[in-house]
């Protein structure tokens, strides 16, 4: 059950109007969903209209499945079910989650950045459920439609909660804030990412700094004091902001990291209260950055160092995020989830690392503006200089890796298809017993087939 929220509370909150049985209004609604297949009993259906699919068509068969209340911008069909009429179901959600969030008494960690939200989230949220029952964002439900859906899986047993929060454009962040109200602000770092609507990487920073306009009273900053724009965070004197990073002038940092190729690595992090040693089982330097605003994380919510510790040592990748998978004659590392210039720089740094020969399949990079060409040479150049065995890549922008790996190196082996099924015809010829291979491309490229290919 979702405590305080009654129908008529609901109703309020999103300004809508109520149709049906009186006695319904002071029940409270389980859950909150606008997939009719998620729907259970008691819960309320969102219907939105999408480009294949009216949810309004739903209606009836969730009221079937014992649904308390249904919420549409059409005038009910009848009045024997409760129904809220409402001009937006979009934004009628986004008001709910809202009202909903401001019911809760929890710490929430929301967290922000180019690259890196999701392992972020991964190792905070492994930290924070050492010490308490932690919910976190699942999948890609972290813009304005995937945000609300999360806040409301917050329930009773639940003691802290990470959000991650992802904008394309300036506002989005704004009004992310306005629901998650965090209590603890993370920031990542700002990279070349979205600049078709953001412009530089300046726009960027401010875009993102949306996330404080609305943070909860004494709300924390933690941001990565190694990146050049987040660094000067650390002056704005309405911010409580702890910064973390590889260098010493941070106030959490890595004294020590030991690489341990595709087994993760080993690291000493010092931290204002005593210095601990943890191994971090997810390869690549990204992962170091994510352990420590995790131990930031962990120190503000009151957890010890041992069980920072424990949580970091603890933490695992997901599907399409760095995600290693051995199969008998390949390690693969399937980040195909999404990209842009830093994240697949990054990871290409993890793929050097790997022992024995080291293979790259990349694929077009999303949303750069107007140099993304040039951006997209810069991963090819990046690829010549961490000494790549072999680079596969794939799509029209992706001619301009191979050009920037060529002409760092020009014996370098690589080369362009023009579509998956190409690549994929030629792999068993490309590839031998034992290569370490990275799939990276925006989601748009779906790479994940090339993954399910190589399985």
């Amino acid at each position: 059950m979702m405590k305080h929220m009654t129908l008529r509370a609901i109703c309020a909150a999103c300004d809508g109007t109520y149709y049906g049985p009186t006695d319904n209004l002071s029940k409270e609604a389980a859950g909150i969903t606008i997939d009719s297949r998620k729907v259970e009993n008691n819960w309320l259906f969102g219907a939105t209209v999408g480009e294949r699919v009216d949810g309004h068509s739903f209606i009836e068969s969730c009221y079937e499945k014992g649904a308390l209340c249904c919420l549409g911008e059409k005038p009910p069909v009848s009045e024997s079910h409760s129904y809220i009429q409402v001009q937006s179901t979009f934004q009628a959600l986004k008001d709910i989650a809202e009202y909903y969030r401001s019911t809760l008494e929890i710490p929430i960690v929301g967290i922000t950045g180019s690259v890196g939200k999701t392992s972020t989230k991964e190792i905070i949220a492994s930290v924070l459920s050492v010490k308490f029952n932690t919910l976190k964002t699942a999948g890609n439900f972290n813009n304005e439609v995937g945000l609300p859906l999360t806040v409301f899986n917050i329930r009773g047993e639940h003691e802290a909660a990470v959000l991650e929060m992802g904008i394309s454009d300036f506002g989005e962040m704004h009004r992310l804030s306005k629901i998650a109200r965090p209590n603890i602000c993370v920031m990542t770092n700002i990279g070349q990412c979205h600049l078709e609507n953001l412009g530089d990487r300046d726009g960027v920073l401010r875009a993102k700094s949306e996330i404080f306009d609305f943070a909860a009273e004494g709300a924390k900053a933690i941001v990565n004091g190694d990146d050049d724009k987040l660094r000067t965070l650390k002056s704005r004197e309405d911010l409580d902001c702890t910064t973390f990073g590889m260098e010493k002038t941070n106030d959490v940092y890595a004294k020590t990291v030991e690489n341990l190729g595709l087994d993760g690595l080993k690291c000493n992090i010092s931290t204002p209260v005593g210095d601990f040693s943890a191994h971090i089982h997810i390869p690549g330097m990204h992962m170091v950055y994510n352990a420590l605003a995790g131990t930031c994380v962990g120190l503000a919510c009151g957890l010890t160092l041992k069980e920072i510790k424990t949580g970091i040592e603890k933490a695992e990748t997901i599907s399409g995020r760095n995600h290693l998978i051995h199969t008998e004659n390949y390690t693969i590392m399937d980040d195909c989830y999404n990209a842009n210039p830093m994240s697949m720089k990054a990871s290409l740094d993890v793929l050097a690392t790997a022992l024995g020969r080291k293979v790259a399949i990349l694929g077009d990079m999303g949303e750069l503006g107007a140099n993304e060409r040039a951006l997209h040479y810069t991963v090819g150049e990046h690829a010549a200089k961490k000494n790549i065995d072999l680079l596969l890549c794939v799509g029209t922008l992706s001619e301009e890796i191979v050009k920037g790996a060529k002409a760092k190196n020009s014996s370098m082996n690589a080369c362009v298809f023009t579509t998956k099924e190409e690549l994929l015809e030629k792999l068993p010829e490309l590839l031998v017993k034992g290569d370490s291979i990275l799939i990276k491309a925006s989601h748009f490229m779906q790479f994940e087939k090339i993954v399910k290919a190589l399985q």
